[in-house]
């Protein structure tokens, strides 16, 4: 009976789908001849009786040339028209479970954003008129920007021609103090008279340059943390090639955070430090400070994380692309030792956002033979890293497909059983709430896991604007909410927006923990000399 019953309702279910898709294929079809009639129909300085308008933010169609004739009109819109549908059939469709559901949905946008019509020459009204006002020169440039391109292997996002690193970004004055196969340790020359006694020990991620910290003074968060009075170093990664391609996890903690913060304290004589980790960066410091918790020591009297994930029940996008088969392809490949290549991460996040990242520059480059202007946010986007396979491998499994660290002794890292819960140092957690690598909602379960006191703030726009966003410009804001005790949505209710950036409320949690002011003292001391000035030869390799 039990049986006969569960055939029903899937019977039922099905029906009910097909009814669903029925009815969208009507409304698709109508809607469809309601602007082939509204675009035969259209009278000059008229509006038109039906339409397609796209999403906020879509900039595709903007230009004049789509709408002056009625051809490129009707291809626009019968484009945006066909997206809608698809999204919509998708929602229809049954799934397995929720990821299965949002895999569907992340290929529909990705065959939806492909398809454009003005990504091909033959339906781009802005390519043909370029090609005619300058007698086929647009196309002769696009064919050299085409293959200048397939030479360096990526689409070029910025004119890098503008930019060197240690010369116009990452120039904030100081000197490596040490250095070993995988990291250089940078300590910044202070900017202000007296400093707090307790150095600030940044860990960026590995998965990128360090440098988006310190593009350029007027929006580098490494020379705001100096000018606050922090002597600060900072962990400058090594781009692994084929020598380190050996390298696991634990090698980064040891040779990573826990390297650093050690020599962090021998240069400052301190017992304790403050440490900040950004994104993945966070993720290894927080591992670091567990094994080191699980050693008896405890060498870090404050914690920040920026977008950093140590649940990993939610990850976004990115975790779309990572599933047992996956994982256990790459274990099989690159497990025991090799890279995971630079190009196979960039194209990866390219792709999570393909409109901005890949079709904007297909267009702009190749169609109408365009030189992409000069921002340096982009140009260390295309600075991309290789990860050794074993750390990459342990760091998929263990993180985004087993969400192992949130529970207690479960990992064994560096010889010794771990648990979040032991940290009991007071805690300051950035989120940003539009953030499509690091869900702010998943961010803010560190609160739940971390044993000390939380201050939680969420910041406007996504995981690189929403960070760097200087006091200075005063831009965006920012959410406040002393009580953590809620869940996420909870929190956000009742939480406070502020203008400007988040900058100056951090700065302002950190200085009561920074110590008793003293005079500053130049990088380095005598058993760790200067190897080389700021910002080091590390960060200057670029994978191959």
């Amino acid at each position: 009976m039990a049986q006969g019953s569960n055939n029903n309702d899937a019977f039922a279910g099905s029906a009910a789908q097909f009814m669903q898709v029925t009815e969208l294929q009507k409304q698709f079809m109508d809607q469809q001849m309601s602007l082939w009639q509204a675009v035969l129909n259209k009278k000059p300085g008229q509006d038109p009786a039906f339409k397609v308008a796209p999403e906020p933010g879509d900039r595709r169609f903007s230009a004049p040339e789509w709408k002056e004739s009625p051809i490129y009109d009707y291809l626009h819109q019968a484009y945006l028209l066909n997206t809608q549908y698809l999204k919509q059939v998708v929602e229809v469709i049954p799934a397995e479970d929720a990821k299965s559901k949002e895999r569907m949905r992340f290929l529909a946008r990705q065959m939806a954003d492909a398809m454009a019509p003005s990504n091909f020459a033959a339906t781009n009204p802005e390519f043909i008129k370029l090609a005619l006002e300058t007698k086929g020169q647009s196309i002769t440039d696009g064919i050299n920007n085409l293959i200048k391109d397939f030479e360096k292997g990526r689409i070029s996002m910025t004119d890098e021609s503008v930019f060197e690193v240690g010369r116009n970004i990452a120039t904030t004055e100081g000197a490596v103090v040490y250095e070993n196969e995988l990291m250089q340790l940078i300590q910044y020359a202070p900017l202000t008279p007296k400093v707090g006694t307790r150095p600030l020990v940044v860990v960026p991620p590995c998965i990128n340059k360090f440098y988006i910290m310190d593009l350029q003074p007027d929006n580098s968060l490494i020379r705001f943390m100096v000018e606050q009075g922090n002597t600060v170093f900072l962990v400058s990664w090594r781009n692994p090639k084929d020598d380190l391609g050996h390298a696991s996890w634990d090698d980064y903690l040891e040779n990573g955070p826990i390297a650093a913060l050690r020599v962090a304290r021998e240069i400052t004589k301190v017992k304790q430090v403050n440490a900040l980790g950004f994104c993945v960066g966070g993720t290894i410091l927080t591992s670091a400070l567990a094994v080191l918790k699980a050693r008896g020591e405890n060498p870090v009297a404050s914690l920040t994380l920026l977008t950093t994930l140590l649940d990993f029940s939610d990850t976004g996008e990115i975790g779309l692309f990572i599933d047992e088969k996956g994982v256990a392809a790459r274990e099989g490949t690159i497990g025991k030792g090799g890279l995971l290549p630079a190009r196979d991460l960039a194209n990866t996040f390219s792709f999570l956002r393909a409109n901005d990242l890949v079709w904007n520059y297909v267009t702009g480059n190749y169609l109408k033979g365009q030189k992409p202007q000069a921002f340096d946010l982009l140009y260390w986007n295309s600075d991309s890293t290789n990860l050794p396979g074993p750390f990459a491998c342990w760091y998929m499994r263990n993180m985004y497909l087993e969400n192992n660290l949130r529970v207690p002794g479960k990992l064994d890292m560096c010889g010794t059983r771990v648990d979040l819960g032991q940290l009991d140092m007071p805690v300051y957690l950035l989120a940003t709430r539009e953030d499509h690598i690091v869900p702010w909602h998943s961010a803010y379960q560190s609160t739940r896991l971390l044993g000390g006191k939380a201050r939680f703030v969420l910041g406007a726009s996504g995981h690189i604007a929403g960070v760097i966003n200087p006091v200075s410009k005063n831009k965006r804001s920012y959410w406040v909410n002393e009580d953590v005790k809620n869940d996420a949505e909870g929190w956000l209710t009742v939480a406070e927006e502020r203008k400007g950036s988040w900058w100056a409320d951090w700065a302002d949690w950190l200085k009561p923990l920074s110590g008793e002011q003293r005079a500053p003292r130049k990088p380095g001391n005598a058993k760790y000399k200067p190897i080389e000035p700021a910002p080091g030869r590390y960060v200057k390799e670029r994978a191959v």
